[in-house]
């Protein structure tokens, strides 16, 4: 696909994977991209994932028309798009590789000491490589996500490759597939964004920053397709994932149930939150579903509702998990209620206030609900009356 009238994307479709990351569900495959840009020196925008060396390096030669590209950019160490670095440099003796400090040093871990020491540029951040009428322009992007990290920009084309920033899951149906207006481009991309990337809002704010002042017209990310519609929507979402804010209004309910009576109960509250006029209302069951996607749903809207069961004077090991996942993710500024169930000492309530006491911004409601092993009358007044009490913000 051609981006510009100079560059062309030259990326891969992984339609295999099952789990990305070794970690996260992709139904829909993966897609590793990378751009070429032909000026007086040519450069090709990262590698891809080791598997596709040849149909990538294919793919490479073809957009250069034979000639061998002048400049390797790595922006991004992580194997799926560092794999093939090896079998590129061998394929093309003359070529330098263009990259961050750390990157380099990364590259000697990854390829048993081979860091190119006598074919590699190091850049940092505001320097900048010319290639003819085109001029690249480095900017540092630490731990968006992970230290090595550099994006880049082209003023004459006023884009920017945003290394795994912007990025989301899934392979891309036409190769170098671009954003459309009907696209469901969030729902994949806030499931990447706050599995990958969420831990590092801070960061991610400081790359907003730098990029605010940038004509941008087309981000150009590792993964997913090219954006080049309604930008201020993208940055904008971006900006409210990175610092935290909810997205839209509604309740989450994430549980987990032995034997059904907790289940019981949170459904009872959906319907009841539903009919109070709550806006949206999301139910999880952490043991069955994509746990990325629960946690998706919790930073997305603005009250979470945590269910569960007392087990082993514990609570429920997928419960911990979730709550595991959300701290680690810097999880804060939410509305957040709890359901415990125990037969003869329940304790889950007070383990997973105590699992969330670090969180910053978090506002407790004052019902809570304690089941003793089934519903019984008092348990469901005290159901009404934390649905009562979630549903009046509304």
């Amino acid at each position: 696909m051609v981006i510009t009238n100079d560059i062309k994307y030259v990326g891969v479709n992984d339609h295999d994977i099952d789990l990305f990351e070794g970690h996260y569900i992709v139904p829909e495959g993966m897609a590793y991209n990378s751009y070429v840009i032909c000026d007086e020196k040519s450069c090709v925008m990262d590698s891809v994932d080791g598997g596709f060396a040849d149909e990538w390096i294919g793919k490479v030669k073809d957009a250069l028309c034979g000639k061998a590209p002048d400049y390797l950019i790595i922006q991004h160490m992580e194997p799926d798009h560092s794999g093939s670095i090896k079998a590129f440099m061998d394929e093309f003796g003359a070529t330098k590789i263009v990259s961050s400090q750390k990157s380099f040093t990364m590259m000697s871990n990854f390829f048993e000491g081979e860091d190119f020491a006598d074919r590699r540029i190091v850049v940092k951040e505001g320097d900048s490589l010319e290639l003819g009428s085109h001029t690249l322009s480095f900017i540092a992007a630490p731990m968006v996500h992970w230290p090595e990290v550099i994006m880049t920009y082209d003023s004459k084309d006023k884009l920017l490759f945003s290394a795994d920033a912007f990025g989301r899951f899934g392979a891309l149906d036409e190769v170098g597939e671009t954003v459309r207006e009907d696209d469901d481009w969030a729902c994949e991309a806030r499931r990447y964004y706050f599995g990958i990337v969420g831990k590092y809002g801070a960061q991610t704010q400081a790359v907003l920053k730098k990029i605010a002042n940038l004509e941008i017209e087309q981000i150009c990310s590792l993964h997913g397709p090219v954006i080049n519609e309604n930008l201020d929507y993208y940055l904008g979402i971006y900006d409210i994932w990175s610092s935290y804010k909810s997205e839209s209004q509604g309740v989450v309910i994430a549980y987990t149930s032995v034997y059904g009576n907790t289940k019981k109960a949170v459904e009872s509250l959906a319907e009841r939150l539903k009919e109070l006029g709550v806006p949206r209302v999301e139910m999880t069951d952490l043991a069955r579903d994509d746990m990325a996607e629960a946690v998706e749903y919790a930073f997305r809207h603005d009250t979470v509702v945590f269910a569960t069961t007392t087990f082993n004077n514990d609570v429920f090991p997928y419960m911990r998990e979730f709550i595991h996942s959300l701290t680690e993710r810097n999880f804060q500024n939410k509305r957040v209620a709890f359901i415990e169930n125990g037969s003869w000492a329940p304790a889950a309530g007070k383990i997973m206030k105590g699992m969330l006491e670090n969180c910053k911004g978090l506002i407790y409601a004052e019902n809570e609900v304690k089941i003793l092993s089934a519903l019984n009358d008092e348990s469901r007044a005290q159901l009404e009356a934390l649905a009562k009490e979630l549903a009046e913000i509304y």
